[in-house]
Parts: C-alpha cells; structure tokens; sequence
C-alpha cells in the first residue's frame, strides 16, 4: 500500500470516528474504535496463517453460507482442534476462536444480531486470558462493553456496537490492510484523538514531528554521527512510552535503513495507555517476543528489570528516548536519596521531577549508546537543587547537544520546550546549542515543524537533525559553546545566551548622523534665501 493510501485509510476511519462518536467522549470513544481495529487486526492475520497451516484442508464456504472458514472447520474437525491451536500458539503466539474472529464479529454487526455484546465480550475476554501466555493479559480491561456511554439499556448498547463494528468493517473493506497499513493508520488515529482531546493527550502521545527528531539522533553512531545509522541496536527504552509511538519511531528508522533492532522496552504508568502501547507494538506486526511493555511507575523504579542491584547484571541501552510528564509535581522519599539512579547527582525538587526523569534513564544508558529526552526549557536554567544536578551532568562531559524548539507544538502544553541529548563517552569537549525556535509553520490551533513535503520551501526535521549530525555552526541558529564559557554563564544553559536568532541591530554612528543633519539644515537654508530673493523680485511675500 501507498502512502497516499495509508493517510485515506486514515482519514476514512477518522471520519467514521468522527461521525459516529456523538456526545461521547473523544478518549473513551477511541478506546473502543482502536480495540475494534486491533481485533481486526489480530483475525486477520490469523485466518491467513490458519490457511496456511490447513492447506488444502481449509474449506470453501458457500456464499449462502454465514460460517467462516474457520468456523466450518471446527465444526467438521472437532478431535484434531487441540492440535491445530497448540501449533497455532507455537506459529503466531496466538489463538482466537472462529466466533470471536473479526469477520464473525462483523458479520453479527452487519445483521445486528442481539447477542454481539455479549459475543464480542466473550473474545475479548478469551483473548486476554487464553490466547498465550501473558503477552494480552488486561489487554481491554479498560473498555466496557456495558458502559451506558454506549447507550441505557443492552438493546440500546447492542446496537450502538452493530453500528460502529459495521461502518469500520466497510470503511476498510476497499483498502489493503496489512500490518503495515493498519499500524500506520491505528497511529494516525491516535494522533487525530490526541489533537481532540487537548491537554490530556500529551500524557500519551508524541506528535509524529518530534518522535522523528528523537528517533534519527539515537540512531546515529553516538561517538560519530557523521557516519550515519547504525547496523544494529540491541535494546531500546522509553521509559514514560506512551502508546508507544516513539519506539517504534526508532525501530522504523533502523529498519529503512536495512538495520536490525534486538528488542524494544517500554514503560508505561496509565493502564489504558498501556494497553494502547501493547495493541501498537502488535499491530505493527512485532512479535510478543520482540516487546516488553512494563505497567509500572517509572520514577519509583517498580520494574523488577530494571531494579537490578548488581551492577555486573545491570541492564543497559544502546538508544533511550522519552518524552515523560513536564514539571510533574513527586514525593521522593529518605531512601530515594541512595537510589543507585540519583546517589551521584541529587534529588530533582519535589516541584519538579524534571531531572529524576533524566537521571532514571540515563543511569541505565550504555557507554555506546546516546538519550534523547524532550523537557521543559526550566531545566535548562532553574537554580538550586536542578542548578547541582545540571553543572554535574556538564562537568562531567555528559550533555552533548541543546535544542530549542518552537512554541505550540504539543497537544499537552504550549510552552516551547527543549529536547537534551546525553551521552556516556562523549568525544566533543563543547555543547551543541541549537536553537530552532524560529523555524516552523504556523497553524491555527498547532504549530508545526516543516519536513519539506507537499511544496514546502524548508525542512525544519531535516536540518535539525543535520546540524546534530555534522555538528555545524550556522548564524543564528546554532553554535558549538565550550565548556569554559558554560562554566562562565554559571552553567546557565539558557538557549538564547549562546544562539540569539534575532538579527544584530545595526550600529548607529551618532556623529555621523549629527553632521549629516547638520549639512542638510544647512543646504535647506542656502535654498531658502535663493527661494524668498525669486519671491522678493515678484513683490510677494517671503517664507
């Protein structure tokens, strides 16, 4: 599939979301459309292995016929059932039974049949609990069947489901959906749920802009960007994830580029954004072996994986990218203080755990491996405890690179917001500032960085991440700061200290201007007194 025809995939399936959600809420409306693309999703690709597995054994269903292949299956081959799901569950990880496969499913909607509720929860359920292991365990604990969003009585509720399952069924009907395809449109509609949902939605979502940003700088040689991507990353973190987008921003650029990436690991504190990741992982067609997606807090470190006390056992990361909550007010407690993650640095103020995000991912980052992490420019120049925390990380030759970007670009906030790229071994004695704030195309509700498509004149992604790449210097937008002149700046790292992108005003010469004011004041006269004679001779009056 085209491009062109992922993005009318999406916006297809954006419309029906948009026209069918009513009064209800855009978060809770999401929950269902994206659980009912990734059923789709999951049958799919399990009625084609299926075929696969069957052979010539797989039946031809009449047209008169409302069976599935599947279900006519089962039903002619009871005794050899257990066998085929056990070699379903070792081929596809999964197993879904043929009345709770999506083209049952959305047969059952199409003929509004009154037991699709209870149907559709009964799959639900299986799936989490039964399909394999505990790659969908809680998978839709978070969507209610029997919620009165969806309508007072059953009946009511019954038929809001036949309608919704129905117009998704025929919206994708005309479209190829692959892995690819599906996954690229369950991620535009969590973008066009993000943009509805205003402040909420930055607690799950990365617009795809900046997650572009983050992903190609930690996919570069960390001691050499200059030589581009690298072959091969081995693990991969997000430690406030999300639905995941980020990650899979940077397996995606790893992947275009003929690389290969070991496994990805995710950490996510909200259930139903949790939940969101998972279904993404999958629907872009990764394994449950190729994922780890944590339920936890991250600033409390409740991932047994990452709670490692022997430093010898120690997980660590080649690429770590984050985009955690800006300014989150947390209560550290005493002990927090001799947390292997903060010992060396200090606590991040309680106002403010800005720094604890930072600190918890770069603790676990490798000697090779380069952290991208988007923070609020405060961290860039508050003083006390983050003042501390800040000249360590600098004098220890840590922080590689600063970049400004452009107000309004989040969905969570409109402040204008920084991201900081951290390295273990850093061969560069000196800071890259960038300072991109001036560079970008206005919208009405978003701001938006250019990425050269669709006729625009600048691409505001690629030469980011070029001037990242190549480490240039570029008149008023970014410069290489030694770490003397950091040091003079009382470690402030304030963008606009380093990279005004204003233009110099133009000096004055006061004298200069005086005497030429003087000269004209002078020929103003001479002109004057040849004018009044001319008037004099004519007998009229002089000025």
């Amino acid at each position: 599939m085209t491009q062109k025809e992922q993005d009318k995939l999406g916006k297809t399936l954006w419309n029906i979301a948009d026209q069918l959600r009513g009064a209800m809420n855009a978060d809770d409306f999401r929950d269902y459309m994206l659980s009912f693309l990734f059923l789709r999703y999951l049958s799919h690709n399990y009625e084609e292995s299926a075929k696969k597995e069957l052979g010539s054994d797989y039946p031809d269903v009449p047209e008169q016929d409302t069976r599935t292949p599947l279900s006519a299956w089962y039903a002619a081959n009871e005794e050899d059932v257990p066998e085929f799901e056990k070699q379903m569950r070792r081929k596809v990880h999964y197993v879904i039974k043929p009345q709770h496969l999506w083209s049952s499913i959305s047969e059952m909607a199409r003929t509004q049949n009154g037991e699709l509720l209870v149907t559709l929860e009964a799959g639900f359920r299986y799936i989490e609990n039964e399909s394999f292991d505990n790659s969908f365990q809680g998978l839709f604990s978070e969507i209610n069947l029997n919620s009165e969003k969806l309508g007072k009585t059953n009946t009511d509720r019954n038929k809001k489901l036949c309608t919704i399952i129905q117009k998704i069924a025929e919206g994708i009907a005309d479209f190829s959906t692959d892995s690819d395809a599906l996954g690229d449109a369950y991620e535009y509609l969590i973008g066009q749920f993000a943009a509805g949902s205003g402040k909420k939605a930055g607690e799950f979502y990365t617009p795809q802009q900046i997650s572009t940003i983050l992903s190609e700088i930690v996919t570069l040689d960390s001691q050499d960007p200059t030589t581009g991507k690298k072959d091969k990353l081995e693990n991969v973190l997000d430690f406030a994830c999300g639905s995941g987008s980020l990650l899979l921003n940077v397996r995606k650029r790893i992947k275009d580029n003929s690389g290969s990436v070991g496994k990805i690991y995710g950490q996510e504190k909200n259930i139903t954004t949790y939940n969101l990741a998972r279904m993404n992982m999958l629907l872009h067609g990764m394994k449950d072996t190729e994922f780890d997606i944590f339920h936890g807090d991250t600033l409390d470190n409740e991932w047994p994986l990452l709670n490692e006390m022997n430093p010898a056992k120690k997980m660590e990361f080649d690429a770590i990218v984050a985009n955690p909550p800006f300014s989150l007010r947390w209560d550290p407690t005493e002990t927090m203080a001799d947390d292997f993650r903060f010992k060396s640095y200090g606590l991040a103020p309680k106002s403010a755990a800005d720094f604890a995000f930072l600190l918890h991912g770069f603790h676990f980052l490798s000697n090779d491996g380069t952290m991208a992490i988007i923070l609020p420019h405060g961290v860039l120049f508050r003083g006390g405890a983050e003042e501390r925390i800040r000249t360590k990380l600098l004098k220890d030759n840590h922080i590689d690179t600063v970049i400004g970007l452009p107000a309004n670009l989040f969905y969570s906030t409109g402040i204008p917001v920084c991201i900081l790229v951290l390295k273990k071994c850093k061969k560069e004695e000196d800071v890259l500032f960038i300072n991109a704030s001036e560079h970008y195309k206005k919208g009405k509700r978003q701001n938006t960085l250019r990425d050269g498509k669709d006729g625009e004149p600048e691409n505001d992604i690629q030469q980011i991440v070029e001037t990242y790449q190549f480490r240039q210097e570029r008149e008023r937008y970014s410069r290489k700061v030694s770490l003397e002149e950091i040091e003079r700046n009382g470690y402030n790292l304030n963008i606009s200290r380093y990279v005004n992108p204003a233009a110099e005003e133009v000096k004055i010469d006061l004298k200069a201007v005086n005497a030429q004011l003087e000269s004209i004041n002078e020929r103003i006269q001479a002109k004057t007194e040849e004018h009044n004679k001319f008037l004099k001779e004519l007998g009229l009056p002089t000025i």
